[in-house]
């Protein structure tokens, strides 16, 4: 049995990964307007002033002024404190702030919930996400997730992956021996969890990378965690819908990052762990059925060791293809 899941995932890597280079910029923008499809960039952005302009403005010029590969770039605050919202727009980009989106709806804090909202206010046929807290990156990031969408109509979710050296100060920190993990909550969370639960998707380098693309009808049809499950549940639910043959991923080349607090990771390995176990049907949260889970962890406090207790949301809207017919 085990051998037979190493020869398909290695069948599946073989005839599903591929390069950002693989399609000239020229080639995708002639396959786009051949298949008649429009193609939206969608930016989940919260407290990201100092990077979401960069991100916005640089895409622009390279892909919208100067090209037609995208169609619109829409950046949706998160309940920003900060200048996000006025940065982005003055960038280029189209700005609506989460909660006033479908407010019929109600609104709740995090990423995938910005992602699902994103759904009531963008046009494009295929939606390419991006991080908003981008560093060391190249706008080839959007036509590499494209290529394969563009290119093989068979696919319809694309995965990026990429080399992540560390931002240390002003400083970016190349480990040659780590240069494609995928980060401490894939390393230590997601991926074991895939291997064991969902076996089919460990071919995925990173599978919690925060660019990726999917063509609209299938997004709207899909649960979607209002945390950062949002990235592990659409890899699991198109794997079950479709096939794992659906999924393709992208080698984008080099992005680098920054190191969160550790304790500060726990509550988005809760939602991941949360998500991947709801789907295999095992019950999570209190008793009372509300859709959030008690994490506690340890702190020094006075010489001793104090408990320290928080809920973690892990509820998840329902397809909004629902909503959009109602609309």
């Amino acid at each position: 049995m085990s051998a037979a899941r190493t020869h398909d995932v290695d069948a599946w890597f073989e005839a599903n990964t591929s390069s950002w280079c693989d399609h000239t910029l020229g080639e995708l923008v002639e396959a786009k307007a051949a298949s008649g499809l429009s193609v939206s960039l969608v930016v989940p952005a919260r407290n990201e002033a100092a990077t979401v302009g960069d991100v916005v403005g640089r895409v622009r010029e390279a892909l919208m002024d100067t090209t037609d590969l995208l169609d619109e770039i829409v950046v949706i605050d998160s309940d920003s404190t900060d200048d996000t919202f006025t940065v982005a727009e003055d960038a280029g980009a189209t700005v609506h702030r989460s909660a006033e989106i479908r407010p019929d709806l109600g609104t709740l804090p995090g990423k995938g919930e910005a992602m699902w909202k994103s759904l009531f206010v963008t046009r494009g046929d295929l939606l390419v996400f991006m991080d908003a807290d981008l560093l060391d990156w190249d706008t080839h990031f959007v036509p590499g997730l494209l290529g394969p969408l563009l290119t093989r109509p068979e696919i319809a979710l694309v995965k990026g992956f990429y080399e992540r050296p560390l931002v240390n100060g002003d400083a970016v920190v190349v480990d040659e021996g780590a240069a494609f993990e995928g980060g401490r909550v894939t390393e230590l969370v997601a991926r074991p969890l895939l291997n064991v639960l969902f076996p089919e998707l460990a071919g995925l380098v990173q599978p919690l990378a925060g660019e990726w693309a999917i063509r609209r009808s299938l997004f709207a049809s899909l649960r979607v965690p209002t945390g950062y499950a949002v990235e592990t549940t659409a890899l699991i639910d198109t794997a079950r819908r479709l096939g794992v043959d659906a999924i393709a991923q992208v080698d984008l080349g080099r992005r680098a990052h920054r190191h969160q607090a550790l304790r500060d990771l726990g509550a988005m390995a809760t939602q991941i762990v949360a998500a991947a176990v709801a789907r295999m049907g095992i019950a999570t949260g209190p008793a009372s059925g509300e859709p959030v889970v008690s994490l506690r962890q340890y702190h020094p406090a006075g010489g001793t060791i104090a408990p320290l207790t928080h809920d973690v949301a892990t509820g998840e809207r329902p397809p909004a293809a629902d909503h959009l017919e109602q609309a």
